[in-house]
């Protein structure tokens, strides 16, 4: 699952957009071949589960008909409650004879029977973070396989190949690797929040150091937004997008918004108290934040002002070679933050980790 040589569409299906990237590796790095967006209506793909395979099957079609993309295998990603991710201890060994016990290791991890899970493990170092000398820290990853057999049978049918699956929160480390540089001891939340899942993946020296999924997202807004001023889902949606909305209140909207702001904010800050607890690390530095939410109006200085934190709106194209000619640059600009799992998973190669 952590899965140089052929080019991969990196298709991000998330529960309100699909996302298509496609980027060649270059000498001075990534250039950007393809990127597009396909709307979901909010009833096909509800808390990460598919209602109806066929519809977005078809829309993964007409993204792949509409960007003109030859490329036939996909890079794709799963997150939420069918994904679990543990650092955990295991006694030094080779990566070999890891792969012939992770199995046994697991099993004192994972919370659902070892028979309906794929799972896969990075090894971190010998030492790094280790309890003793003896011993060596491995990300241990589990998916659920009917979560991962719903997802790859969405890509076989629309004709296309799953050749890599990763997880939503890697993907944005994969993303922050290639576009932003690295400061020795700097610990950065990586945060992206879709419409239903906020994915947090906390890297120290650019490595992986903590992760957790939660079930909050844009849909929260707009169904908070919905109830409290008794609008229409359509309605809701636009008023949170700063859209104009027949009969809101611009004070009582702000007030809904920043409700949901402080949700988030609480979320984001029990997680990094999960962090502190499992490392010696006492603060994170900086939050670089992605996904359709972190266009919310306000939403960045309301977490930097109540967390403390230095917070930055992602730039998944930040060192990525993009040609003017090609692309609308204004596009691009507008929709970066929403490319952080997609450019995470379009520069994975079949076979590397």
């Amino acid at each position: 699952m952590f899965n140089k040589v052929k080019p991969l569409v990196g298709l991000d299906i998330g529960s309100s957009t699909i996302k298509l990237v496609q980027m060649n590796e270059t000498k001075r790095g990534y250039s950007l071949e393809k990127f597009g967006i396909m709307p979901l209506d909010p009833e096909l793909i509800v808390d990460g589960t598919v209602m109806d395979a066929g519809r977005v099957t078809d829309a993964i079609r007409h993204l792949v008909a509409e960007q003109n993309s030859k490329v036939r295998d996909v890079a794709l990603a799963v997150s939420g409650h069918s994904v679990i991710v543990k650092k955990i201890q295991v006694p030094i060994m080779s990566e070999d004879e890891l792969e012939e016990s992770i199995k046994w290791e697991a099993e004192q991890y994972i919370p659902f029977d070892i028979n309906d899970v794929n799972i896969d493990f990075q090894i971190l170092g010998n030492h790094e973070g280790a309890e003793s000398r003896d011993q060596m820290s491995v990300v241990l990853v589990a998916v659920k396989k009917d979560k991962l057999n719903e997802y790859t049978a969405l890509i076989t049918e629309a004709g296309l190949t799953p050749a890599v699956v990763d997880v939503d929160a890697f993907t944005l480390e994969n993303m922050y690797s290639i576009n932003y540089d690295i400061r020795e001891g700097e610990v950065t939340a990586l945060v992206n929040i879709g419409a239903s899942v906020m994915n947090i993946n906390i890297v120290k020296n650019g490595q992986y150091a903590f992760t957790r999924d939660i079930s909050i997202g844009g849909n929260r807004y707009t169904e908070t937004v919905q109830k409290e001023l008794s609008l229409s889902f359509e309605e809701a949606e636009k008023a949170k997008k700063g859209e104009k909305a027949e009969g809101v209140n611009p004070e009582a909207l702000n007030a809904v918004i920043e409700t949901v702001n402080g949700e988030v904010a609480s979320e984001i800050l029990r997680s990094f108290d999960y962090f502190k607890t499992t490392s010696l690390q006492e603060k994170v530095d900086k939050i670089i934040f992605s996904g359709g939410c972190a266009k919310i109006r306000g939403l960045l200085p309301f977490l930097s002002e109540r967390l403390g934190v230095k917070v930055e709106m992602a730039n998944p194209f930040n060192h990525v070679e993009i040609n003017p000619k090609l692309f609308d640059m204004q596009y691009i600009r507008d929709t970066a933050p929403l490319a952080a799992v997609g450019v995470g998973l379009a520069i994975r190669r079949i076979g590397d980790r």
